[in-house]
């Protein structure tokens, strides 16, 4: 389905769905966690399909703006990423110490967004919370 979608977004731009497009699509798919660029393109550099380290971040930023992936959040080394397509909506929480990304999802916060936005006329689509921190493990270490 993922692969239909990422087709007609590029026809629109005018672009094609190229064998090197197809391997990011299919390695971002593959990956049930969220992941850096690097990870994607020593994944595929090291599998039977071929991408230039370049043609990983340029299919990446084609997947965002297509919808089907989502940038979490930036890190000290990059941009951290997962796939959204086929997940329901859900925010992070990120440690600052160990990079750790806890998903949550809260209806009360769902709630209060769109409260919030009725209130000031405001027509909400989307939202991204990140809550940065310190998990558990690393609050200790403080």
């Amino acid at each position: 389905m993922e692969n239909k979608i990422f087709q007609n977004f590029l026809e629109k731009k005018g672009l094609k769905l190229t064998k090197e497009r197809i391997a990011v699509l299919k390695e971002v798919f593959s990956f049930h966690d969220h992941f850096e660029p690097e990870r994607l393109y020593l994944r595929i550099k090291n599998s039977d399909s071929k991408a230039s380290r370049a043609s990983v971040y340029r299919t990446l930023n084609l997947l965002v703006e297509s919808g089907l992936v989502e940038k979490v959040t930036r890190t000290e080394k990059s941009n951290v990423y997962e796939h959204t397509f086929g997940h329901s909506h859900h925010d992070h929480m990120i440690c600052d110490r160990c990079g750790s990304i806890t998903e949550f999802y809260s209806e009360k916060l769902e709630n209060l967004q769109k409260e919030i936005c009725r209130s000031n006329g405001f027509d909400g689509k989307s939202h991204t919370l990140e809550i940065r921190g310190y998990c558990n493990k690393c609050k200790k270490i403080k």
